[in-house]
């Protein structure tokens, strides 16, 4: 198992390539709010284990090894901020929050919110459920009629 700075490096490095194109030690500096001389010395770490191809004041580019896994991390990311978002979590908040989420839970735990998101996107019909749960946060109230349990 990897560590969750390994795999929050790598995330960050499929990240910024897909928006620019190319990654450098700057732009991982900036993106994980560290100092570059600590993304050169990770760099160097991660291509020393096959997840990166790095030259000192080139670009970074992941190997497929290296990009598999950053796409793992990004995907679970995505599932747990939507799933934050679905609550009503500020995105801000479920985008740190996600950061958390995707390194600690059991596989089955994450397949099982991965369902419960798919689902909620894609049910043809939006869950009444969604609006009173959004009424409820907004007012203390239950819009729910009586039911029987």
């Amino acid at each position: 198992m990897l560590s969750r700075k390994t795999e929050d490096y790598l995330e960050a490095i499929h990240n910024i390539i897909e928006k620019k194109g190319y990654a450098r030690v700057k732009d991982i500096a900036s993106e994980l709010k560290v100092s570059s001389p600590s993304v050169t010395e990770m760099m160097k770490k991660l291509s020393d284990q096959g997840f990166i191809v790095y030259e000192k004041y080139s670009g970074i580019i992941l190997t497929e090894k290296g990009r598999k896994i950053a796409k793992g991390v990004k995907k679970r990311h995505d599932i747990f901020k939507n799933f934050l978002e679905i609550i009503l979590v500020p995105e801000h908040i479920a985008n740190k929050d996600a950061c958390i989420m995707e390194h600690h839970l059991n596989p089955k735990t994450i397949e099982q919110f991965s369902k419960f998101v798919e689902f909620v996107k894609n049910a043809p019909i939006h869950p009444e459920w969604l609006k009173h749960f959004k009424e409820y946060c907004e007012t203390g109230k239950y819009k729910c009629e009586h039911r029987e349990l």
